[in-house]
């Protein structure tokens, strides 16, 4: 097979070597262990071949024309989300200043010509295992990295990420000089809701309440958090008073089109929303702990003016 695509179902290896021969035994070699097996014939070629295919491990020969292994081995580490791909380096060289170079340019091991079939083909395998179980190990890390910033309930951001998120972007929005906005929401009348309905009910309203808000932020750096209790918070940066009041209308709109029954509310027969929204452009001179103060008492304006509505404040 002399492929230049990556088929689903097995692991895939880039073969980067000057030499047709040298190529085709590996080739036939690493097929023969059920790899599958994409070429190059120098260094700048390698590059592109990997940017397209993505390759679980890389073979390379470290005398190539144009642009030698070693250097193709520091510019393919440096591609964005290359960090930690396998390269082993084939080389007729084995001095010790070659071995070390291979190494210092960020080569996982190295084997020397003329090879070594059943050693390369262990050190291939063992060199795969470890780079599958790196990548299992980052994936159950983000896994966990998510869940301990996730409420459990209503699976929008807890209250720490909220925090955190606010900061950064606080910071950010200092930086460059642009606005940004923050919402609090609180659900009407909600202890009565539960002692109507039940603590279970409570927690579904809970969820579709969250639902909603997270539905009406459409941009990635927007944030919805649950805030305590029956309390949500928004974090929208590069956004204006005006642009904060357009995503709390979506908010009430969608909220209001679940028509969640609430018989004994304050406010309407359906659940509704109290909500607050803070603007300012960040600078020394104010703080994150500021906004939400200020977002705050717009919520509790809204809420004495009736609920089921907002209020704004601009720093």
């Amino acid at each position: 097979m002399n492929s230049t695509e990556i088929q689903p179902g097995s692991y895939s290896i880039l073969v980067a070597d000057d030499d047709r021969f040298t190529r085709l035994m590996l080739q036939a070699a690493l097929e023969e262990e059920g790899y599958q097996v994409v070429e190059a014939c120098d260094g700048k070629e390698c590059l592109k071949v990997y940017k397209r295919t993505q390759p679980d491990l890389v073979l390379m020969d470290a005398m190539m024309p144009e642009m030698d292994g070693f250097e193709c081995c520091q510019q393919l580490l440096a591609l964005p989300g290359s960090q930690h791909i396998p390269i082993l380096m084939i080389t007729g060289l084995d001095d010790r200043e070659s071995v070390d170079r291979a190494f210092t340019v960020g080569a996982t091991d190295y084997v020397t010509k003329p090879i070594h079939w059943p050693v390369l083909r262990q050190r291939v395998r063992l060199i795969i295992e470890k780079a599958q179980l790196y990548r299992d190990l980052e994936k159950a890390n983000q896994e966990l990295q998510y869940l301990a910033s996730m409420d459990g309930l209503t699976r929008v951001s807890n209250r720490r990420s909220f925090d955190e998120y606010l900061e950064t972007e606080w910071q950010r929005m200092a930086r460059e000089q642009l606005p940004m906005s923050a919402i609090l929401c609180d659900v009407d009348c909600f202890k009565t809701y539960n002692d109507t309905y039940g603590h279970q009910a409570g927690d579904r309203c809970l969820q579709q309440v969250a639902a909603a808000i997270r539905s009406s932020t459409k941009r990635p750096a927007d944030l919805v958090a649950r805030y305590g209790g029956e309390e949500f918070a928004v974090v929208l940066p590069n956004t204006t008073t005006d642009g904060a009041v357009s995503v709390v209308e979506d908010i009430q709109t969608e909220l209001a089109q679940l028509q969640i029954p609430h018989a004994k509310s304050c406010a309407n027969e359906y659940v509704t929303l109290s909500l607050g929204i803070a603007s300012i452009i960040p600078h020394h001179k104010a703080s994150t702990k500021l906004l939400i103060s200020e977002a705050d008492k717009a919520l509790y304006k809204a809420k004495e003016e009736g609920r089921n509505t907002y209020r704004t404040v601009t720093l």
